[in-house]
Parts: structure tokens; C-alpha cells; sequence
């Protein structure tokens, strides 16, 4: 899923931001949104993570009982 909505954000980046036609007028998201929105569901799969990035280990010299 994460490379799907890099794909569209690479997608929308190189295409117009604002198109018209017979049909209607079409306006895209702002880059700036669609990175945002990118960094909120990064954050959010990472949430579900069982260590969330942090872990602590208790360090033990040799010899120490």
C-alpha cells in the first residue's frame, strides 16, 4: 500500500494541478496535503508495529552478578 500512494503522489506531482475540458473542470490536492497525508499513514502503520521503534535492553559488564 505505501508504494500504491508513493506511486499517486509521484503521479499528481507530475500532472497539472488544474485541468478543463468539455466534460468539467478537474483540481488535484496540493503537494504539500499529499506528502502530509503520506507522513500520517507512515506514522500510523508504524503505530501498529509491535516494538514502535523503541526498545530498551539493560546492558550487564561481565563479571557483575
Amino acid at each position: 500500500m505505501a508504494d500504491e500512494l508513493s506511486d499517486a503522489i509521484e503521479q499528481n506531482a507530475k500532472g497539472p494541478a488544474k485541468a478543463s475540458g468539455d466534460a468539467g473542470s478537474v483540481e488535484q490536492h496540493k503537494l504539500a496535503e499529499q506528502i502530509e497525508t503520506d507522513r500520517y499513514l507512515a506514522a500510523k502503520e508504524a503505530a501498529k508495529k509491535k516494538w514502535r521503534g523503541l526498545r530498551f535492553n539493560r546492558l550487564v559488564p561481565p563479571g557483575a552478578d
